[in-house]
């Protein structure tokens, strides 16, 4: 009888012994997996049951809010009032929450703050543990300013492509325009199947661009995709600012010094001759200064100098401003592409792919943020700091929970190496290809930019900072496949006026 006792003793201290572990499993290591299933619609209705927290910009302006309704949620998200213009213009920054499981933008990487779940909180939950009252979210302000953005966003029109300006002396993001961009507000319907059918919309809807010989071609990236941080392009001239930097700061290169500047260009290794933009020479006697190959934006200037800068100075050039690296803004940024470096085209890293990518061309791809990242840095002599949207966090009771400090990024040259770049720069602008960019009584340094990117037409870029001798603001534009290989259709012609009224809103304020 003892032993018959003991055994059923033992049993049932196993059972109970399982139901304490498997209870523990599910409660603590399997409760993040569980919340985050799209088949858990607990967690989504926790999530809307609560008063989360506005998205703001600038001068108070709430661009996300939570207005309460009369269904299971008992709260609706609505992105600019509902306005579905207005939502347009900050639905790359906003993102969307949706009752489908999927949350985007700043909705997502701004959740714990949001939410009112953030470690920094745990007073606020407290109180409202002992109090019994709801938790509600803390309001997130943006370091975009309404007036810069409003300013990109039109002056893009109905180009397919981005803008974004940043203040280079505190790495602080003004602007952040994606266009096509899109209404967040269905797709954040109550209404499941409503949301579905609405998010499948937008995130299939890609843009038709222009191509070489008229083929019909779409972009890869759809509206829901962010242009500015999550879109890489071939930067064409604009990377001739990193090429310059890397001749002045690693081989002594003055804006003074003459360089070659041939007709054409014969590819290292190879047979493939590459001339200068419309076939044009770029001087008489093939030869000119640092500044005059920039001004214009000599070809075979810079595929000479890249070729002699060589592998190793390119390469340490592109990874010393950190565009291997992803940056969170709070949003994940994606990482450029090199030659031998990663992204670059089958990791070739030839002399013909190091001569070709002095001039932004072959496997080189960049963000627009990465672009006005090289102009923020020289516009800060010689010192880049990290970009960032959130300015600001503060509870429900308005206290200030968080605020960002600036901070330096990378220091990739010096400030003689800056000082160089930013006369060069305003030669482009004053003298040269980036005269649309000009402003009255405003020193601007620009670079322009028109990249080959076939099968699809031409892409465009402009990248800029303004006033020269006092920076206030660091601009990069791009037209997605907007070129035509003429004159009146590059970078230059079309870039620059976008680049000049954004500059405009942002030194006016």
């Amino acid at each position: 009888m003892n032993a018959t006792l003991r055994r059923l003793s033992t049993v049932v201290m196993v059972m109970f012994l399982a139901l304490m572990v498997s209870t523990t499993w599910i409660q603590f290591v399997s409760a993040g997996s569980l919340n985050e299933n799209p088949r858990n619609v607990r967690g989504t209705y926790s999530a809307l049951s609560r008063d989360r927290g506005p998205i703001v910009v600038k001068g108070g302006e709430a661009i996300a809010t939570s207005v309460p309704v009369e269904d299971n949620y008992k709260y609706q998200r609505t992105y600019s009032d509902g306005d579905a213009g207005a939502a347009a213009v900050y639905a790359p920054l906003t993102g969307y929450y949706s009752v489908v499981g999927t949350i985007s933008g700043m909705e997502r990487y701004a959740n714990s703050y949001l939410a009112g779940e953030d470690d920094s909180l745990w007073l606020d939950r407290l109180q409202n543990l002992i109090t019994g009252e709801e938790a509600q979210g803390s309001s997130v302000e943006l370091t975009i300013d309404p007036k810069v953005q409003k300013a990109a966003w039109d002056a893009l029109g109905d180009y397919t492509g981005a803008a974004v300006a940043m203040d280079p002396k505190t790495g602080a993001i003004l602007a952040m325009v994606s266009k096509p961009s899109y209404d967040p507000n269905p797709l954040a319907s109550h209404d499941s199947e409503a949301a579905r059918v609405a998010a499948e919309k937008v995130i299939n809807d890609k843009p038709q661009v222009n191509s070489v010989g008229g083929e019909e071609r779409f972009s890869p990236y759809g509206p829901t995709i962010n242009r500015t941080i999550n879109a890489t392009f071939p930067p064409g001239s604009t990377f001739k600012l990193l090429t310059s930097a890397a001749a002045i700061e690693y081989d002594g290169k003055t804006p003074d010094t003459e360089i070659p500047a041939p007709n054409t260009y014969t590819l290292p290794g190879t047979s493939t001759d590459v001339a200068n933009f419309g076939g044009i020479p770029c001087a008489a006697s093939q030869q000119m200064t640092l500044l005059e190959a920039l001004e214009i934006s000599c070809n075979t200037a810079f595929l000479n100098l890249a070729d002699e800068v060589g592998k190793d100075g390119m390469q340490r050039m592109f990874q010393d401003f950190g565009f291997t690296d992803s940056i969170e803004v709070p949003m994940t940024t994606s990482v450029g592409a090199y030659p031998g470096l990663i992204g670059g085209e089958n990791d070739d890293d030839s002399d013909a792919r190091i001569a070709l990518s002095g001039i932004g061309q072959g496997s080189v791809r960049m963000t627009p943020l990465q672009v006005a990242m090289i102009s923020a840095a020289i516009a800060n002599d010689g010192d880049l700091m990290e970009p960032y949207l959130i300015q600001s966090v503060r509870d429900s009771d308005l206290e200030l929970v968080s605020q960002t400090k600036p901070s330096r990024y990378k220091s990739p040259f010096s400030s003689s190496t800056a000082d160089a770049l930013t006369k060069m720069m305003e030669a482009v602008v004053s003298n040269g290809s980036g005269k649309g960019a000009q402003i009255p009584g405003v020193a601007v340094a620009g670079k322009t930019g028109t990249a080959e990117d076939d099968p699809r037409s031409p892409t465009l870029w402009f990248t800029s900072f303004a006033p020269a001798d006092d920076p206030q603001v660091a601009v990069a534009v791009v037209l997605e496949n907007e070129g035509q290989s003429t004159n009146e259709s590059t970078g230059g012609a079309l870039a620059s006026p976008i680049a000049k009224q954004i500059m405009q809103a942002a030194i006016s304020k």
